[in-house]
């Protein structure tokens, strides 16, 4: 006997097998691998810097949709913060963050990117020539010369970093005399120029180092990392405005093999996402920066603005520390004339275009100012 149902059984298996690799394509798209990065950052878990590189990695964290996760160690975790850059070489870590100055004992001239004052250059106008004017090129030269495997992004414009905490405030540069200091990078020599005793610790050790006396005076960066740090338990005095570094930013740090095995989608992700991170750094600073400056006030800390007198000799300083640097250090020179070339051009507009914001900030707020 026929069995007329046979066709229409053929069909309805026919559709419930489609109806099945239907349901299942979406499932098998799903499936991917996961590329993981172990990155360090050169400071403690505790300090907004670290909370910076967290928010890069969240970011591409983010947009990456589970494709690549980056996971951010505190500084010490897998080596030591001065040892960012070759463990990043190596392989050791994946890429880490930091800031450029940090690696200067390798070459002098990687200092350009934070000590300072860079010819009168701002934090954005310093990032404007390195991405826009040649610094980029010119540092991945110097770490080609280094035989550094590592892929930089240079973000974040830092503001102006105090001149220090000092146990006695100076008016003068005799004062500095002999005063037991911490800086970095080529700052390392401008203080020593001015007559202090340098030594450059890294962050983690300002505090205990000035507790036991160690250090007279130090300067680290900006009033959230300086008050998280402890520099208010140890020390009651802090000197504002200086050009030992006032154009510094943060260098994202990837091992090349790592970064060039990705694919084109996601070193696109981290393009972006470095520009991303940049906006919201400088946004998130001016926010929390100023709330802490209000605090350390309330604190019962003294601040002082820098006499000129100082930041004239800071850049006198400056003019025989890059004589000296440039001569001995065609790289060097080779960078300062790529910057000052630039700082011409960009500083006569900005100068000439930007209005003087302290005349309106006084207009509404100074002591007298005629109210709304």
């Amino acid at each position: 006997m026929t069995d007329h149902k046979t066709p229409r059984r053929r069909s309805l298996l026919k559709g419930a097998a489609l109806a099945a690799g239907a349901m299942s394509a979406p499932m098998l798209a799903t499936a991917q691998t996961t590329t993981t990065l172990r990155f360090q950052s050169t400071w403690p878990a505790k300090d907004i810097f670290h909370e910076y590189a967290n928010d890069f990695a969240n970011k591409v964290n983010s947009m990456a949709s589970g494709k690549l996760k980056i996971e951010v160690l505190p500084s010490g975790a897998v080596v030591p913060a001065f040892q960012l850059l070759e463990a990043v070489n190596k392989g050791t870590l994946d890429g880490g963050h930091g800031v450029v100055a940090y690696h200067y004992g390798k070459n002098t001239a990687l200092a350009l990117w934070g000590s300072g004052p860079a010819f009168g250059m701002d934090p954005n106008m310093v990032l404007a020539w390195h991405n826009y004017g040649g610094g980029k090129a010119l540092l991945d030269e110097i770490y080609k010369s280094l035989n550094m495997d590592v892929v930089s992004y240079l973000y974040g414009p830092m503001p102006t970093q105090p001149f220090g905490w000092f146990k006695k405030p100076i008016s003068n540069v005799a004062q500095l005399k002999g005063v037991k200091f911490r800086t970095v990078g080529l700052a390392v020599d401008m203080y020593t120029d001015m007559g202090a005793a340098v030594n450059p610790l890294p962050g983690g050790e300002i505090i205990p180092a000035l507790d036991r006396g160690l250090l007279d005076a130090a300067e680290f960066n900006n009033a959230t990392s300086d008050r998280i740090l402890g520099f208010p338990d140890v020390v009651k005095n802090c000197m504002l405005q200086s050009f030992h570094q006032s154009g510094e930013q943060f260098e994202i740090l990837f091992n090349k093999g790592k970064f060039n095995a990705l694919p084109a989608e996601l070193k696109s992700i981290i393009d972006y996402s470095v520009q991303a991170a940049s906006a919201d750094m400088s946004w998130k600073a001016i926010d929390r920066n100023s709330k802490d400056y209000i605090d350390l006030k309330k604190q019962g800390i003294k601040f002082y603005k820098t006499p000129d007198a100082i930041l004239k000799a800071q850049l006198v300083s400056w003019d025989k520390i890059i004589e000296k640097k440039g001569g001995e250090n065609p790289l060097f020179k080779k960078i300062l004339d790529s910057q000052k070339a630039y700082a011409e051009r960009a500083g006569q507009w900005q100068n000439d275009y930007m209005v003087d914001f302290k005349m309106a900030y006084n207009h509404y707020f100074a002591k007298g100012a005629k109210k709304a």
